[in-house]
């Protein structure tokens, strides 16, 4: 797909990713390449500083009116849209935007995916994966604090020694003024402790007390960590596991790739991932999104065009907007094999509730061709089918995400709102070992995605369909923070 000319305008650009107000989204920046390339624009910076020759057309006032006219001429559900909403009864830009698409909401068609960020932050974290923080990503319902489910490379957390498997049970600005998160919560629930992780300002520095001992041999259930946050460039594939061939328990081998997030510099890391797995004659798959919010389009093509070597000029997948702009639906996604393609005759899909958006979009584009040999490992996925469009008002740093259209494969199947589980061939129930490492065919799911592709459904541990609708609506087990970055939107529990 050319998410370059999607609307015959530079300035706005096609996204499928897990963000909004609830864990699911679709990114992308202005004038993505189209699939086939494997080079990234850089982005002019867009200034920040707002009209300063004429502040009024940033006013609240004049934002809304803008967004109100946006929405009006692009939205996929304009019927859904609430014309009864009072602008002034809202303080905020999103406020007003989750108003006017609460009954699309109350119908699971667009779960907080339409919302307003800055133009300039996302160029930076589409581009590079550039954002700032501590770069750990954090589920809030594990009973005995907050346990990290990764820790990105090169970022402040890993560096001061924060890793998957760790359990933080407390949290200070000192290690004198340390409290547990039990405390924490018991005193405000999950914004009070949002509020004692602090802002993701740089130079916003915390003292944790963690339990190591469950991932490290040895390891002390209270160590004490401090960690400050800073700017650092997110690696959407990890150097240490993100891409492996791996080996079966029947001796064979299979190749691993597991993508974070759909960003720009996910590029070159999958590319060289498969010119490794074609100089090995692999040809069977595990894609590991479990975690994977979504992000750019484009990504996901070159995903495609990477699994696609039969598949030349066949559909990838196809977008659907609404009858007004109908005349954008002829922006077909095609393979387009490259030189690393490789054609699998078998594919796993490593997906749980956080799995959305650009990671549900490339899971449902191989059903029509491989059939029973296309399965969903884990758990049922997000939910959702639907893709945004950037449109832009550069003078007050706006950008507006606007769900505009629904992802289809080449049967035309795009109704996956439950979830992939209602809809994926096959769906081989599976847990995830937290305390594993990511990477290995020991783990978990892992394990039972290289049970499927050895032997196929009849191999699975467990299979079976999800009860219907077992996503629909449910808000991640992370919430967003109260403005969040644009990575926390595609990386749900990212701090």
């Amino acid at each position: 797909m050319r998410a370059d000319k999607l609307v015959g305008m530079a300035a706005i650009a096609a996204l499928l990713s897990a963000c909004g107000g609830d864990g699911d989204s679709t990114s992308s920046f202005t004038a993505a390449p189209p699939s086939s390339s494997v080079s990234v624009p850089t982005p002019t910076p867009t200034p920040t500083t707002g009209n300063t020759s004429n502040p009024a057309q940033c006013s609240l006032v004049a934002r809304q009116q803008w967004v109100l006219e946006e929405l009006e001429e692009w939205y996929l559900f304009p019927a859904l849209l609430d014309r009864t909403v009072v602008p002034s009864q809202h303080s905020t830009l999103q406020s007003y935007i989750d108003a006017l698409t609460a009954p699309a909401r109350a119908e699971q068609r667009d779960r907080f995916f339409t919302y307003v960020t800055s133009i300039e932050e996302e160029n930076a974290y589409y581009n590079s994966g550039e954002t700032a923080g501590w770069g750990i990503r954090l589920n809030f319902s594990y009973a005995d604090g907050l346990l990290v489910r990764d820790a990105f490379e090169g970022a402040p957390g890993f560096e001061a020694g924060l890793d998957r498997g760790d359990v933080i049970t407390g949290i200070g600005t000192s290690a004198g003024t340390i409290r547990s998160i039990g405390t924490i919560r018991a005193s405000g629930g999950t914004q009070a402790v949002q509020e004692a992780l602090g802002p993701s300002t740089p130079g916003t520095s915390r003292t944790f007390r963690v339990d190591q001992s469950r991932r490290l041999a040895g390891g002390s259930p209270n160590a004490i960590i401090t960690a400050v946050k800073a700017d650092y460039a997110l690696q959407p594939v990890s150097p240490r596991f993100g891409t492996e061939i791996l080996t079966a328990k029947d001796g064979s081998e299979f190749g691993y790739v597991h993508l974070r997030t759909f960003i720009g510099s996910a590029e070159e890391p999958l590319l060289n991932a498969f010119q490794e797995f074609k100089a090995a004659g692999i040809e069977r798959v595990a894609l590991d999104f479990r975690d994977n919010g979504g992000g750019l389009v484009y990504v996901g093509a070159l995903m495609g065009d990477l699994m696609g070597a039969d598949k030349a000029g066949q559909v990838f997948t196809r977008q659907s907007f609404r009858p007004s702009k109908a005349a954008n639906n002829d922006e077909i996604s095609r393979f387009r094999p490259l030189v690393q393609s490789i054609a699998p005759t078998s594919l796993a899909i490593i997906g749980t509730s956080r799995t959305a958006s650009a990671s549900e979009m490339v899971a449902n584009a191989f059903p029509p061709f491989l059939g029973d040999d296309a399965a969903l490992i884990g758990g049922n996925t997000y939910g959702k089918p639907v893709g945004q469009i950037a449109l832009d008002r550069p003078a007050c740093d706006d950008r507006l995400r606007v769900v505009a259209f629904q992802v289809e494969n080449a049967d035309g199947e795009g109704e996956y709102y439950s979830g992939l589980g209602d809809t994926m061939p096959v769906y081989c129930r599976a847990s995830e070992d937290i305390f594993s490492p990511l990477g290995t065919a020991s783990e978990a799911m892992i394990a039972e995605a290289g049970r499927f592709l050895t032997g196929g459904a009849a191999a699975c541990s467990a299979t079976s369909a999800p009860s219907h609708g077992a996503n629909a609506g449910r808000r991640p087990e992370t919430p967003l923070p109260p403005q969040p970055t644009v990575a926390q939107r595609d990386l749900p529990g990212l701090y």
